[in-house]
This record gives C-alpha cells, sequence and structure tokens, in this order.
C-alpha cells in the first residue's frame, strides 16, 4: 500500500487502512496481539547493568570523565535506547495486561535516563497515533522555527541532531493546547526520578550520574548512530509513504524498533512478535521503501542538501495538497 491516505485535519491515515486490509486477508494478525512480560526481565536485566557502570564510574570519580564519555557511547546509549523501546511498549500495555504494571515498568525503565520521561511520552505519544505527522497534535513533526532555522544547512543539522532531546521536549510547549501533559503520573515520574537522582548522587557520586545523562543523551541525539532512527520513521525517504522502516544489525539491540511500519499498523502487537506480523502478512509490507542502515541515514541527511525538516512531512503534505484540489477539480468538471 503505497498510497498516503489523508484525514481532512491533515493526519495520515494510511495504518489504519492498512490494518483494515490486512484484517480482512489475514484475521490469524490478531493472535500476535496482547503482552510480552519478557520485556519486564529486560528492563530488569537493563538496570541492573546501568546501575553498576554507573557505580564502577563513580567510584572512579570524575577524572575518568573520558572513559565515562566512551562508555556512554558504546554502551549507555544502546542500553538507554532500548529503554525508550520498553517505555514504549509498556505505554501501549503491550507488557502486563495490568494497566498500573505497565506503568511501573516504564517508570523502572526510565530511571537510568536521570531525566523523567516516561509519562510525557505516554501523553504525546497516543496523538502521535492517532493524528500522525498532523502539526498541531504530533510532537514528531519539527516546529516551525526549527525548519526555517536548520534549512539544508549541513552544520545546523548536525546542531539540530546533536541537540534532539532539548529541541524535542521544547515541542510539548506547542502541544499544550492539545496534548494534555500534565496529569497525576507525570508528577509521579518527576518525583520517583528526582528522587532516585538524589540517591545516585549522595551513594555513587557525580561521575555515575554523569554517565546516566550521558547515555540518555546519546540515546536520542548527540549525533550517535542511533539518533538516525528519528529520522528513519517518518522522514521522506521515497514517494507516497509516510512511516518507513528498518531492516538492519542494529534492530536486535534497538528492540525492533526498526519494524516502525508494522507497529503503527498494530500498536497491540508486542516489540518481539513484529518480525512475525511482517512475515505473517509480506504483501503489505515487503514493496515499501526502507532503511538497511542508520549510519549511512545519518551522514546522507546531513551533508545531502536535498534533505531538510522540510523532508519529514513533504509526502503528507503533498497528499494533502492533492486532496484538496479533488473536490474543487470535481467542481468545475
Amino acid at each position: 500500500m503505497k498510497v498516503l491516505s489523508i484525514s481532512p485535519n491533515g493526519a495520515d491515515r494510511t495504518h489504519s487502512e492498512r490494518r483494515r486490509q490486512i484484517l480482512e486477508k489475514y484475521p490469524q494478525v490478531e493472535t500476535l496481539f496482547g503482552h510480552d512480560e519478557t520485556t519486564f526481565k529486560i528492563a530488569l536485566g537493563i538496570f541492573a547493568l546501568q546501575m553498576t557502570i554507573a557505580a564502577l564510574l563513580g567510584w572512579l570519580g570524575l577524572s575518568w570523565w573520558p572513559l565515562t564519555l566512551l562508555f556512554a557511547i558504546c554502551i549507555g546509549a544502546f542500553a538507554n535506547h532500548a529503554n525508550y523501546v520498553i517505555i514504549h511498549d509498556a505505554l501501549h500495555n503491550c507488557v502486563f495486561a495490568n494497566p498500573l504494571h505497565n506503568k511501573l515498568t516504564a517508570l523502572l525503565a526510565d530511571l537510568s535516563n536521570g531525566f523523567p520521561t516516561a509519562m510525557g511520552l505516554r501523553c504525546y505519544h497516543v496523538k502521535h497515533h492517532s493524528h500522525l505527522s498532523a502539526y498541531d497534535y504530533d510532537a514528531d513533526v519539527p516546529g516551525h522555527w526549527e525548519v526555517e532555522w536548520v534549512g539544508n544547512s549541513t552544520w545546523r543539522k548536525a546542531v539540530w541532531m546533536f541537540f534532539f532531546p532539548a529541541i524535542q521536549l521544547s515541542r510539548l510547549v506547542r502541544l499544550q493546547g492539545t496534548v494534555p501533559i500534565w496529569g497525576k503520573w507525570t508528577y509521579i515520574n518527576i518525583a520517583v526520578i528526582v528522587v532516585f537522582d538524589l540517591i545516585v548522587l549522595n551513594v555513587f557520586g557525580a561521575n555515575a550520574m554523569l554517565y546516566l545523562f550521558l547515555s540518555f543523551w546519546f540515546a536520542v541525539g548527540g549525533l550517535h548512530p542511533l539518533s538516525a532512527r528519528w529520522l528513519q520513521e517518518h522522514f521522506a525517504h521515497g514517494p507516497d509513504q509516510g512511516t518507513f522502516d528498518y531492516y538492519g544489525p542494529l534492530n536486535t539491540l534497538a528492540l525492533n524498533i526498526g519494524y516502525h511500519t508494522g507497529h503503527h499498523d498494530f500498536p497491540e502487537v508486542p516489540w518481539m512478535r513484529l518480525p512475525a506480523l511482517k512475515a505473517m502478512t509480506p504483501e503489505f509490507y515487503e514493496d515499501l521503501e526502507c532503511q538497511r542502515s542508520w549510519v549511512a541515514m545519518l551522514v546522507t541527511f546531513i551533508f545531502d542538501p536535498r534533505y531538510s525538516l522540510k523532508t519529514r512531512t513533504q509526502n503528507v503534505e503533498a497528499a494533502s495538497r492533492s486532496l484538496s484540489l479533488e473536490p474543487a477539480a470535481a467542481t468545475a468538471g
């Protein structure tokens, strides 16, 4: 399915259409719906790994900051990126049947980020699915100021990628009127992270806290290869698509987050079963444009002047313009 379906408010509805078509032809896809408690065990393992490394680096002290930086880039970024996928699945209630247990899993995965992200993501990610690529609802869409400032400048694209964690956070201000960010669980998330950070700082020292912060930063931005995920998911790398997949070696460490089209079609499918979804319904996914290398994508985006932040929504906007022209053409006819 390579024809975009756009709603009157400019949201990409292609996934709803493909979902309907898949379920008509392959009703057995519903057997993939559900929960996978293995994800919680992985979250526990990542937490233990991150805290062990943080404790070691804290014991060494801040004078060992170059080693801390190296560990964050080579290990911590991958660990915390996996945590984001765990948070993501938990927010879709794909870990446990009990919603409370999913929220607690998300908070556990958020601890080693050193920054409260889980419940904020919970609020705006729902709108990302229901109003995909609609500027007023989807925090994944770059703000107008970002598009204007970055343009297709190589160095500005690099700066934008490096500071992406802070830039993405700034978008929440734009969405306050449409996405309710502040609520009980947001405050709980902030309180838990603040208390945890103070414990880490007092027990293990400043270098431990630095490691957790750098792991968080490079998991999302910092020009790390993992940061190309944000380019892969919805930037227009080919015509007539709003969502793109990544089928490369880092998918294993990234807990299959590269299977993004299938996830948007069926958010009830846990990350571990997404390859099975693609294998079960091959004709719906095999012909779609995809990426094989996050590193190549990152380099291409930065150095190729054809790519800018406008690339994020160019296919959806083109489809919206075509939709708006259809009534006029019908009237004229």
